[in-house]
């Protein structure tokens, strides 16, 4: 009779946990990198690894302009700011765009790419609003304005979008076309961003000592300029000489797991950027 009392009392325990079970299966995928507290200015987030845990790596490869092709290790290839250039190794899986001007995006991109991703609301008012799981990877994004002559207070409002991916334990983030400073409900809403892309240019997109404040405050490892190339960029990497140790790369690929993030963090021009 113990016995039978014990096991009637282990049922609804069994069942609750069965049921718990299957609801966090049907539940929406939730970020590993955004802030849990909201519009913490000073915060800084910490990336954590298991001891002993080998951990996998991204592939990351500068194309063109803002474009990068991200490989991760399930095989998922994702072009950022895509504008139609050839892709080394075919086609992408996923394309993201944004829209201040052509070398972004394109209205024609390659039929084989299953995915194409706006950082502009296709529906006029309404902001884009991604928040999706393809194969291993979480992808969603943060809006931003950019200058626009039409209207009245001089910005587009929610016309970039930064593009975050969450995948093999890492934070990438993708600054597309930034046109102004973060704001602290930006940077919650973006939370830990290990490894951050960000355009250089200093006149159309962000000035250089608002960048610099920008990615201060991001606190990302690993910094991959982009969008401007030659003594610009190399002008703007050495802005951070006293904080960051500044690499130019031969190769345009870098490989990136979440135990290998560099220590201090690290600007790192790939071959075609500097």
């Amino acid at each position: 009779m113990a016995v039978l009392r014990l096991f009637a009392m282990l049922i609804p325990a069994v069942l609750v946990f069965a049921t718990s079970g299957a609801q966090a299966q049907s539940r929406p995928p939730v970020s590993q990198c955004q802030a849990i507290a909201e519009r913490l200015p000073d915060v800084k987030f910490a990336s954590l690894a298991p001891v002993a845990y080998e951990a996998p790596e991204v592939a990351i490869t500068f194309v063109g302009h803002s474009t990068f092709l991200i490989e991760t290790p399930g095989g998922l290839r994702i072009a950022t700011d895509y504008s139609g250039f050839s892709l080394p190794g075919g086609a992408a899986d996923v394309a993201t765009m944004n829209k201040a001007h052509e070398s972004h995006f394109t209205l024609m991109p390659d039929p084989e790419i299953e995915i194409v991703l706006h950082g502009w609301g296709d529906t006029p008012g309404q902001p884009a609003d991604h928040d999706l799981v393809v194969e291993d990877t979480y992808i969603r994004n943060v809006t931003t304005d950019i200058r626009s002559w039409a209207s009245d207070d001089g910005f587009e409002h929610d016309g970039n979008s930064i593009f975050i991916f969450e995948v093999a334990d890492l934070c990438i983030g993708h600054l597309g076309h930034l046109h102004h400073e973060l704001t602290d409900k930006h940077i919650a809403e973006i939370g830990r961003l290990d490894i951050v892309m960000v355009p250089v240019d200093g006149g159309l997109t962000l000035g250089a000592e608002s960048m610099r404040n920008v990615i201060e405050r991001l606190h990302s490892s690993l910094v991959l300029p982009m969008h401007r190339t030659g003594p610009r960029v190399r002008d703007f990497a050495a802005m951070f000489a006293d904080q960051y140790e500044i690499v130019y790369s031969e190769d345009r690929t870098v490989r990136v797991s979440l135990s290998s993030l560099p220590r201090p963090p690290r600007i790192l021009l790939l071959q075609g950027v500097w």
